[in-house]
């Protein structure tokens, strides 16, 4: 049975993408909870662009790629998907900063660090 909670990881496919990847699986399957590999993308264009033209082929297209990308991760990083870890694969049209957790307090900018004592 799995624990509460899920574990959550960004893929790009980056070395440092398949790194954070092989980190989660390790905590997913040592803690007994899921692992969630979510994939953000845009049209190459971005959505601003994209809107003004908007091409449903495109997107498809590029929405393919992206969950091409998410596999090749797995192959990658482990030769497909783990067998001892239950994964979610996401792919999701939107910047990654909008829909990974980063680790900040919401509300706070990118870069906002808390000023250190006696400063």
């Amino acid at each position: 049975m799995a624990a509460a909670g899920q574990v959550v990881v960004g893929v790009s496919g980056s070395l440092a993408g398949l790194a954070a990847l092989r980190t989660a699986v390790r905590a997913a399957r040592s803690s007994g909870r899921v692992l969630v590999a979510v994939l953000a993308w845009e049209p190459p264009e971005g959505e601003v662009l994209h809107a003004r033209n908007p091409d449903s082929a495109w997107a498809a297209r590029c929405a393919r790629e992206a969950a091409a990308r998410l596999d090749r991760a797995f192959e990658e990083a482990f030769g497909g998907t783990p067998s001892e870890v239950t994964v979610v694969r996401r792919v999701v049209r939107a910047r990654p900063d909008r829909v990974l957790p980063t680790g900040r307090a919401p509300g706070r900018p990118p870069g906002h660090r808390r000023p250190r004592e006696g400063s």
